[in-house]
């Protein structure tokens, strides 16, 4: 174990000096083979709650309701009657929501228990396999999915909707590329890339196709790690050199986001070359984040609890090691 961690901690001393730049307006494929390849061969432990994906199981029932919270806190600004009856609960019902990256289904199937119209995309076909098959076990589904035959869909009974999709971000905005064989919408209300971005190439790219597929007025919630010493040491060397919970290689510390890095990159989105229209958080905004734009918080691990609380409110503090953000697309009428 020693010599496993020695050699941990000689991999991050050459690449802490590594840095991920975000550049609006860069292009290129995001989808990385080794990566798709690693978490192919995890995908089948995507519900075994105490093995591979343990952490995201406890993680995630706080990351639906951080995006159920901030949906209806945006809602209730813009209701002219103040909002007083709208809930977290019911927030997501009727809307379009795109899971990127949705590996074995646990948010997708959440935010479609909650009402979400929602579509699950993975580059991983082992990955939509998996979630589609645990998704076919509940009746509650109307589930559509490219990977199982027609006569497992479930077309009728369910209440809950919910399309799985082996296909990429690029895919969805190629209209040149073959169609896909069911039937989705080409923008969405609600985005959601959570802990994905660290695991692409490209990552200004990615955003980019995010971005894109995301409504005039939507929503993008994005999750990832930031690039520090912390990350470091809590989700490479101890979670899989230490302990041994999260397989090796899982991590690539050169890929983590500072959030920083983040807020600049939306500073400057869209690029003025390729669109002149409003940025995604005014330029202006030099030491805060305009509470209608963007949002950051922390997503914390107490391993005295076994569970994740979220750290306050834009706390660059809290967002050393794992966080969460929002971010809105602007109105039509705001870009004008």
């Amino acid at each position: 174990m020693y010599s496993t961690s020695r050699r941990a901690l000689t991999r991050f001393a050459a690449q802490i000096c590594q840095r991920r730049g975000l550049h609006a307006g860069a292009t290129g494929a995001t989808v990385n083979d080794a990566e798709i390849s690693h978490f192919s061969r995890l995908s089948s432990e995507w519900w075994d709650e105490g093995g591979e994906f343990s952490f995201l199981h406890r993680m995630n029932p706080v990351r639906v309701r951080f995006i159920q919270e901030k949906l209806a806190e945006i809602a209730r600004d813009e209701a002219p009657d103040g909002g007083e009856t709208i809930e977290p609960g019911s927030v997501l019902q009727g809307l379009d929501v795109l899971d990127v990256g949705c590996g074995g289904g646990l948010l997708s199937e959440s935010l479609a228990r909650l009402g979400a119209r929602t579509v699950g995309i993975d580059a991983s076909g082992a990955n939509i396999a998996i979630a589609s098959l645990h998704a076919s076990a509940d009746p509650s589904f109307r589930l559509q999915s490219s990977t199982l035959p027609p006569t497992a869909q479930q077309s009728a009974p369910g209440r809950n909707s919910l399309t799985y999709l082996h296909t990429t971000t690029d895919a969805l905005l190629d209209s040149t590329s073959e169609a896909p064989t069911l039937s989705i919408p080409r923008q969405f209300d609600v985005v959601t890339a959570l802990e994905v971005i660290e695991h692409v190439d490209n990552p200004t790219h990615f955003l980019d196709t995010c971005c894109s597929l995301v409504k005039p007025g939507g929503h993008l919630f994005l999750s990832t790690m930031a690039r520090t010493p912390l990350a470091y040491a809590l989700t490479i060397l101890f979670a899989e050199h230490i302990s041994g919970k999260v397989s090796k290689g899982t991590h690539t510390y050169s890929k983590y986001i500072n959030p920083e890095e983040l807020i600049d990159f939306f500073k400057n989105y869209p690029s003025a070359e390729s669109n002149p229209a409003q940025k995604w958080i005014s330029p202006e905004a030099t030491s805060y984040l305009p509470r209608h734009q963007a949002e950051l918080k922390g997503l914390i691990y107490n391993p005295l609890q076994g569970g994740w609380f979220l750290a306050p409110r834009n706390s660059m503090a809290g967002a050393q090691c794992n966080y969460i953000f929002w971010i809105r697309k602007p109105k039509v009428s705001d870009t004008i």
